[in-house]
């Protein structure tokens, strides 16, 4: 941090405040304490009949790669309407947004995925400028080698795993 986005000094220091027990970014000039927090990235496993929509990445980070439809949630959304605008915006679909599926903390990048279930009323979507391709997919098709990260591929063994056993459960879990 250069500066302080309160008052704009310079004097930044990284310091654990009065109260806290982690290193944070303090102004002393106006006092303020700047928190630096997780990033929330929701999204979908968008199903329809036996098979699941992914989209081929248009966009770094992997771009090329297969995905579930996902993003950073944003300010004033909640993370079901996140969910739903990611999907829009990378494959101008809707669903009928299910239950909670996966809670994936990665805190080496300070993020956590939330992937809801989505049940698709019929095959309707479109390729946008963040994904090249989009496919549905039985579970023996999915390419599992060219999932662009490996919460895609907790989020999509998890939701096979609940269809075999026909008990839909909330996994939550930890990428290091």
């Amino acid at each position: 941090m250069k500066f302080c986005s309160v008052c704009g000094s310079a004097d930044i220091a990284l310091t654990v405040p009065d109260g806290d027990q982690r290193a944070r970014y303090v102004c002393p000039s106006c006092g303020t304490v700047h928190y630096s927090n997780p990033k929330i990235v929701c999204g979908v496993v968008p199903v329809f009949e036996d098979k699941v929509m992914l989209c081929r990445r248009g966009i770094e980070p992997r771009f090329g790669k297969w995905t579930l439809p996902a993003g950073f949630m944003e300010n004033e959304e909640t993370v079901e309407e996140g969910a739903q605008r990611e999907l829009y915006e990378e494959a101008v679909s809707t669903v009928s947004l299910g239950l909670l599926l996966t809670v994936i903390s990665v805190p080496h990048i300070s993020q956590v995925h939330m992937m809801y279930l989505g049940t698709m009323t019929e095959p309707k979507f479109a390729v946008t400028p963040e994904s090249t391709e989009i496919k549905l997919f039985t579970e023996a098709e999915i390419p599992w080698g060219e999932l662009a990260f490996r919460t895609v591929k907790t989020a999509l063994e998890h939701f096979f795993e609940c269809r075999r056993t026909g008990e839909f459960t909330l996994k939550r879990s930890r990428i290091d």
